[in-house]
């Protein structure tokens, strides 16, 4: 029989709302933790990703983000939503 995995994406921001850019030390932690965790991780950081969405009266906002990937069998919802917490907080 063969076990679903779930795949579990995380876009960080490359810099903060005020364009302050966020040290390496900030990604390997997120590395670290999800390695840790998880048992491995694929980060995609040579070419950040852009994220585009409208705010109000259709001014375009934008975000460089670098992806993080992981595969679990289990998916540990509780977890997740304290992990978000916690990304969100230091991702500010």
């Amino acid at each position: 029989m063969r076990r679903s995995l779930h795949l579990v994406q995380l876009l960080l921001p490359l810099a903060d709302n005020d364009g302050r850019a966020f040290p390496r030390s900030a990604y390997d932690r997120v590395r670290y933790e999800l390695t840790e965790r998880y048992g491995g991780v694929t980060a995609y950081l040579r070419s950040p990703a852009v994220g585009l969405w409208k705010e109000g009266a259709g001014h375009l906002s934008r975000d460089d983000v670098v992806i993080y990937e992981v595969m679990t069998g289990e998916l540990d919802r509780a977890w997740w939503a304290d992990y978000r917490l916690a990304l969100q907080e230091r991702f500010r």
